[in-house]
């Protein structure tokens, strides 16, 4: 009896393997279609047809050369909420992609945004006064150049960081090339959505990474999925957005994904928000 139990568990885990193996090489073979933005800025988009974690996936992928040719920041509205390509039009950016939580009722971020040198937005603190899962790491923003930062622990962390500009996000899912742990019981983390993230790689680039759902040509991706993704894509250190409805990339003028909010397949679906993380020309 215990002979065929093991046996059962070296299988199911054996096809697991071979089903992440599968996806990874549908990754990296993946015909992905290329589009020259400008001078060491390359937008990337496929659709997996049935072809990724057994599911329909539409990814968008703008790779940036860090170089110092270009630079980073932080769009923002302390109340009103405002589309993602309107903070790009607003701020002759190349590219917007949607930033971190927000009150959608109210306006304004529910995380901290810091932007040049002034915080925009506090943590807002749950009443058991713990940090939230995207309280815990932060893309942090200095001369124009983007990092990702981890949690040290301390409850001041994020006003402690040297550095002109700071949006707390997360969760974190990886950070030195190593996969943060990530809850198997919370519904946010296994539960399929559009996400948004930013990875920064091996050979030294920035992605700007959406994957859309809440569709039948998109199923979008939990979260262990998408730091899978994010790993195949060569990223040393990864951190996820606010996605949902508000998962939104635009690029050179126009929504390069499926945002999701008008539940129709078209690039019009875009949800007001409260903060982006915008591209420009130094």
């Amino acid at each position: 009896m215990k002979a065929c139990f093991w046996s059962v568990v070296i299988w199911v885990l054996t096809a697991f393997n071979g089903f992440a193996q599968v996806d990874s090489i549908a990754v990296v073979n993946a015909h992905w279609n290329k589009e020259k933005i400008s001078r060491g800025i390359n937008l990337k988009t496929f659709w997996f047809k049935n072809r990724l974690f057994n599911s329909n996936q539409n990814i968008s992928v703008l790779e940036i050369k860090n170089k110092g040719r270009y630079v980073f920041d932080i769009g923002f509205d302390a109340q009103k909420l405002i589309k993602t390509s309107e903070f790009g039009k607003q701020s002759n950016a190349i590219a917007a992609l949607n930033g971190t939580f927000f009150d959608v009722t109210n306006g304004g971020s529910v995380d901290f945004i810091k932007s040049n040198g002034e915080v925009i937005n506090e943590n807002r603190i749950q009443k058991n006064e713990k940090r939230t899962l995207h309280q815990k790491s932060a893309v942090v923003i200095n001369n124009g150049k983007l990092f990702i930062k981890k949690w040290n622990g301390n409850p001041d962390w994020e006003k402690t960081i040297l550095a002109e500009s700071i949006m707390t996000s997360g969760p974190l899912l990886i950070f030195n090339e190593t996969d943060e742990k990530l809850d198997t019981a919370n519904t946010f983390n296994k539960s399929r959505h559009p996400r948004s993230a930013i990875a920064l790689t091996k050979n030294n680039r920035i992605l700007l990474v959406t994957i859309d759902g809440r569709h039948e040509n998109s199923a979008g991706m939990s979260l262990f999925e998408l730091r899978k993704l994010l790993g195949w894509l060569k990223a040393t250190d990864a951190i996820n957005l606010d996605g949902g409805g508000s998962t939104t990339l635009w690029v050179k003028n126009k929504v390069v994904n499926y945002p999701s909010d008008n539940k129709k397949w078209d690039h019009e679906g875009e949800r007001k928000v409260a903060n982006v993380i915008l591209l420009k020309k130094k």
